[in-house]
């Protein structure tokens, strides 16, 4: 019988009530521990999903000698922080995204986890789904031929909370961090390194950014058309445009139940890739998938995956004017 593998999860909020969940689903992962700043909020965490162990210090956790791999889950601007924190103590760490809030603190955080031998990636939930995978593997295979184009957008109306965490500068609001960073995700993904970029951002009162459309171009020609806001919904597909054919993610595309496939001279195709569980349970698996074999990082989402798309996020934001009080915080 294998092993179980021990999670312990920093900040008991809402994503990481979706993780717990999607853990439930899961052979071989055992949520043992949990920790807020809060005893009364880790402790009613614990009561929910039955966890074990309950800390009022991040600190208590890591140095539990049971626990195996933590997610962290607390706001974008304690990524870096809590990770490194992880990282000293020998923990396996699972951020969630985005992994840090610039290419700086990621630099450290990866160059951290590379001096320890310690298991690092960045929680981007949507690589992992099914769907995604299905959707990579067809335009591996040259299916839709060389991808030119991708557009996809991601977009909802939220209420305006100055001292909430989408539009507050002091916990890493704006939809760029937040929400953009999935079709940032896709495009260098699907075309890697941009040699242009091209931003225009609407930055509020609270001076993040409430919405912003990017265009990317690459050497070879391949163009990516984006769009995300917190201003209002919008239809959240994305579309790749290849040499013979094309794929559309329908809604929301970040996380979609169908696809479909268009070859030229052939009727469309709808795929349904078919789920289990919420779908939080894939990245998961994917990291004790990684611990079993001795890996210190996920071929899926490396360290170098992380490190790009945190370089295109601060080329986007140096580009739109948005900045955050961590900036100066990171080795970059």
């Amino acid at each position: 019988m294998t092993k179980p593998i021990h999670w312990g999860i920093l900040g008991p909020g809402r994503i990481a009530r979706k993780f717990a969940d999607g853990l439930k689903v899961l052979s071989g992962a055992k949520l043992l521990a949990v920790a807020s700043r809060s005893l009364d909020r880790a402790n009613q965490f614990g009561e929910e999903y039955h966890v074990p162990h309950r800390y009022g210090s991040y600190e208590a956790l890591v140095q539990n000698p049971a626990v195996d791999v933590v997610y962290v889950a607390t706001p974008h601007v304690a990524h870096h922080a809590h990770t490194l924190l992880c990282l000293n103590h020998r923990k396996a760490v699972l951020c969630e995204k985005p992994l840090a809030i610039n290419t700086g603190q990621v630099r450290d955080m990866v160059e951290l986890a590379r001096q320890n031998g310690t298991f690092l990636m960045e929680g981007l939930w949507t690589r992992f789904l099914p769907s995604m995978q299905r959707v990579l593997d067809l335009v591996a295979e040259g299916a839709i031929g060389e991808v030119k184009s991708l557009q996809a957008d991601f977009g909802f109306r939220a209420e305006f909370k100055p001292e909430g965490r989408l539009f507050n500068p002091a916990l890493g609001g704006g939809s760029l961090l937040d929400i953009g960073i999935y079709p940032l995700f896709l495009a260098t993904t699907l075309f890697g390194k941009p040699s242009r970029v091209k931003v225009l951002a609407h930055l509020g009162s609270t001076r993040v950014d409430e919405q912003c459309s990017v265009s990317l171009g690459y050497e070879n020609g391949a163009l990516a058309t984006l769009h995300t806001t917190l201003l209002a919904s919008t239809p959240t597909e994305a579309y790749l445009a290849g040499t013979r054919g094309g794929i559309r993610m329908h809604a929301r595309w970040l996380a979609p139940t169908s696809f479909t496939l268009h070859q030229d001279g052939q009727e469309p195709v709808l795929i349904q890739p078919d789920p289990i569980g919420n779908g939080y349970q894939y990245e998961a698996e994917a990291v004790m998938q990684c611990l079993r074999e001795g890996r210190t990082e996920c071929p899926q989402m490396s360290h170098r995956d992380s490190l790009l798309l945190m370089e295109v996020m601060d080329w986007v934001r140096e580009e739109a004017g948005i900045r955050y009080p961590e900036d100066g915080i990171g080795s970059g």
